[in-house]
């Protein structure tokens, strides 16, 4: 049995806006709340591995990996997956962008599967990571917003 979610939002702002802030990775700690901390450890043309880092859970753990990302700005797409993979057997994830009417729709699809010996099973992460991608999309999304407003030029004031 194997993990899917696909999720998405869309935010009110140019798609090169929320291209460079969501693909900003060190600035991921300011952008997500759920991590605390973001490690560049190497950069290979477009392909870069890092180590994310969360805050505290409930019981004090903290729990970090390492994953590679890759942008590719031609096709609106990122690939990504957990090189240090923990709990998950696999954990691939794809964001893709679109120009909408209004802003840009951002989607996450996550493809993953529990380990046969992890805390909990697909069914369950599955849940978990649906319930916390729409908290997280919502805080880009306003986080974002918020930066748009910010870079929009005032109105001419009447003589």
């Amino acid at each position: 049995m194997a993990g899917h979610t696909q999720n998405e939002i869309t935010i009110a702002a140019p798609l090169d806006l929320v291209w460079d802030m969501t693909n900003d990775l060190e600035r991921w700690p300011q952008l997500f709340s759920e991590y605390a901390s973001v490690e560049v450890l190497k950069r290979e043309g477009a392909k870069t591995t890092f180590r994310l880092t969360m805050h505290p859970d409930e019981n004090g753990t903290v729990w970090s990996w390492v994953s590679e990302r890759e942008p590719d700005r031609d096709s609106r797409t990122v690939t990504a997956r957990r090189v240090e993979t923990g709990p998950f057997a696999h954990m691939d994830i794809h964001w893709s962008y679109e120009e909408v009417p209004a802003g840009t729709r951002m989607v996450w699809t996550q493809d993953f599967a529990m380990k046969p010996d992890a805390p909990v099973d697909d069914d369950w992460m599955t849940d978990n990571i649906n319930k916390n991608s729409k908290v997280q999309l919502a805080l880009i999304r306003d986080k974002i917003e918020q930066a748009a407003a910010g870079r929009r030029p005032a109105p001419a004031l009447a003589d």
